[in-house]
């Protein structure tokens, strides 16, 4: 049966050196756990994924020597994998590259900072790269990056040239695709979460009261933490 590997791009939640933009608006320690709830509901959305379609969780994750606080956070059917290379395009290549080695049919990288990350956005993302020839499916956030990059085999021209943290990362990415002939499907525009602005569209989502984000997942983690602390407002 085909496995398809899930992978979470992320750092480990601790103080001051996670969530660092939202934990100088919130606290460091507040934006470490907000970063943990984080991390277990983009997991809940990967294990909503159906058995039957083939799937298997990991977190791609930073620093070393950080693997116990990974385990405790993650399910226990999840792999490890630490992230290899100080440069974004160096981890996201070398862990794409990796994870097809160890035999699954395709890869799909996605972000720790998006709770409310639709299950179904996986699930098309799966299905569309078990479509016969090679390709990419990229989920474009509304900052400009990407949420989710899929591919079924390992592209290194897709993270070079990228200036990563920039309005330009999706764009530039997708005219990589268009040097070498990859073909490209987008998934609808999502959120991540990395300041006060942004935490303040998930309370809007979680409320209810988004108007343009619609048909999250249900981010309990993320929900519990910020009903308990209502102190913490963007």
């Amino acid at each position: 049966m085909s496995v398809a590997a899930i992978g979470i791009i992320c750092k480990a939640p601790q103080p001051g050196r996670a969530k660092t933009r939202l934990g100088t608006a919130i606290g460091a320690v507040a934006a470490s756990e907000l970063s943990s709830c984080f991390l277990r509901d983009v997991a809940a959305a990967i294990d909503a994924v159906p058995e039957t379609l083939g799937r298997r969780g990991y977190g791609v994750y930073a620093p070393a020597g950080v693997e116990h606080i990974m385990r405790e956070l993650l399910p226990a059917t999840f792999g490890l994998m630490l992230q290899v290379g100080d440069d974004l395009g160096d981890v996201l290549f070398g862990a794409t590259r990796d994870l097809l080695i160890d035999g699954h049919d395709c890869v799909l990288l996605v972000n720790g900072d998006s709770p409310t990350l639709p299950t179904r956005f996986l699930m098309q993302a799966i299905e569309i790269l078990r479509e016969p020839g090679d390709r990419m499916v990229l989920g474009p956030a509304s900052d400009g990056g990407y949420y989710l990059i899929g591919l079924k085999h390992p592209h290194r021209q897709l993270f070079t040239r990228i200036a990563w943290g920039t309005e330009t990362v999706a764009r530039s990415t997708c005219e990589r695709a268009a040097e070498i002939g990859l073909a490209t499907t987008l998934l609808p525009e999502w959120y991540d979460i990395d300041d006060v602005e942004t935490l303040g569209w998930l309370r809007d989502e979680l409320a209810g009261s988004s108007a343009r984000f619609r048909g999250g997942g249900l981010a309990a983690a993320s929900r519990a933490f910020l009903e308990a602390a209502p102190q913490i407002d963007p």
